[in-house]
């Protein structure tokens, strides 16, 4: 009973209350929007390169997120991530125009992503860095993980409507319903964000604590010099190079989206239907596995969190989703590679989940959103290593792929914990303060 109500007491926040359903509508969305595409451009070009260079663009705007990042810090996040939402609608119903015209190609849908791209890596480190700015610091743990089952189900509910729907009523239909929860998920966004009340730190001992309202429409306190967007974004740049903890966790999230999310992600299309010979529903279903699995460790984040070191989960974790990831070099079947993405989502939730919280614990509030961004932006390595896969899998198969991957990933997993060892695996580092 404790720990379920300390999983809930985000919800107490009423940002929190409006926040958490636009994160999920538009997380619902974005998956839905992902796997159809993907299986339109695998079936129609053939091609597992056009299906590669689809995922990369689809992250094309990685570079932009410090950018992003810096204007949500001085335009307000919520503003931010309702113009951002806004956009997607707008551009999902460019997709619906062209299947109702009749006009939709890969090439088409290559340059959709591409806009798309610009924007989505963003969106997930603005609303991360909103939550930490609404929710008590207290429940910081909880909310990460509850905000985090967001995107579990939409991979879950997503892939699997995504591919039914288009199954069973067509593109046409499947697209109105991804306009429909975009438009929703911005109206919710607007909800959110009105603030919260914070602790002002005591004058004196024995001083009572004040509590002071945070608009989060306004810029966060400028500095005392001029304002100046490149220099907010230099400062934000220079805050985590200089902040070990974050410099470790920027690199390790580097790391894993160049060699672990292709296998988890933007293979999936391929992984499916030429590996394990599935058709778009069994696309759904081994894409709901992987999510399955993350759903669980997001929920066991938000319960049981706070009883574990942020930075030693982060790396147990990861070597544990490669190492289920290692599994799909072998010859087994499609359940057993279904079993063995559950176990790499759960692993992944862990990972990700501590990964942020090392990320908003040890930077300071007025750099959060430009840190996320700048976390976004280590994504970019993940249309490098999906570029990569295309030729590798033509050079040297699928399975090899997956073993040149998963041993890039142990080896460098390993020197990130050498290299950082004293901030990164020591019990008494900020990065396993258990608070």
């Amino acid at each position: 009973m404790m720990a379920r109500t300390l999983a809930l007491a985000p919800f107490r926040t009423r940002s929190f209350r409006y926040q958490w359903p636009a994160d999920l509508c538009t997380a619902w969305a974005l998956e839905m929007e992902t796997i159809i595409l993907g299986w339109y451009v695998l079936v129609e070009s053939d091609s597992v390169v056009q299906l590669t260079l689809f995922g990369a663009l689809m992250f094309a705007g990685t570079l932009l997120s410090p950018l992003l990042g810096m204007l949500g810090d001085r335009w307000g996040l919520r503003r931010m991530l309702a113009g951002m939402r806004t956009s997607y609608a707008v551009l999902a119903g460019v997709i619906l125009a062209l299947v109702v015209s009749g006009s939709l190609s890969p090439s088409s849908v290559l340059a959709v992503a591409f806009v798309v791209g610009l924007i989505k890596p963003s969106d997930i480190g603005l609303r991360t860095a909103l939550v930490s700015a609404t929710v008590p610091a207290a429940q910081l743990v909880a909310a990460m993980g509850i905000s985090r089952t967001t995107q579990d189900s939409a991979r879950i509910g997503g892939a699997l409507a995504g591919a039914g729907f288009m199954a069973a009523l067509g593109m046409a239909s499947a697209y109105g319903v991804i306009v429909v929860l975009y438009l929703a998920g911005m109206a919710l966004t607007l909800r959110s964000g009105r603030g919260r009340r914070a602790a002002a730190a005591a004058a004196a001992a024995g001083a009572d604590k004040v509590a002071t309202a945070t608009a989060l429409d306004a810029p966060a306190a400028p500095p005392p010099r001029p304002a100046s967007p490149w220099r907010d974004l230099l400062e934000g740049l220079l805050h985590v190079w200089h902040t070990p903890s974050l410099r470790a966790a920027m690199s390790l999230a580097a790391l894993v989206n160049l060699c672990a999310f292709p296998l988890s992600g933007g293979l999936m299309p391929y992984i499916a239907r030429d590996v394990f010979g599935l058709d778009q529903q069994g696309l759904g279903w081994l894409v709901a596995s992987f999510a399955t699995g993350a759903l669980a460790g997001s929920l066991g984040m938000s319960a049981f969190g706070v009883q574990l070191r942020p930075a030693r989960t982060m790396l147990v974790a990861t070597a544990a989703w490669y190492l289920c990831l290692l599994g799909l070099a072998l010859p087994v079947d499609a359940p057993t590679a279904m079993a063995l993405y559950v176990g790499a989502g759960l692993n992944q939730s862990l990972s990700m989940i501590a990964l942020s919280i090392i990320l908003l614990r040890t930077s300071r509030e007025r750099y959060r959103g430009r840190v996320m961004g700048v976390r976004m932006l280590a994504i970019y390595t993940l249309p490098l290593g999906l570029l990569a896969a295309g030729p590798l899998v033509a050079a040297i198969g699928f399975r090899g792929l997956v073993m040149l991957y998963v041993g890039l990933g142990l080896a460098f997993v390993a020197l990130i914990a050498l290299a950082w060892q004293s901030d990164l695996l020591a019990r008494g580092a900020p990065a396993n303060a258990l608070r």
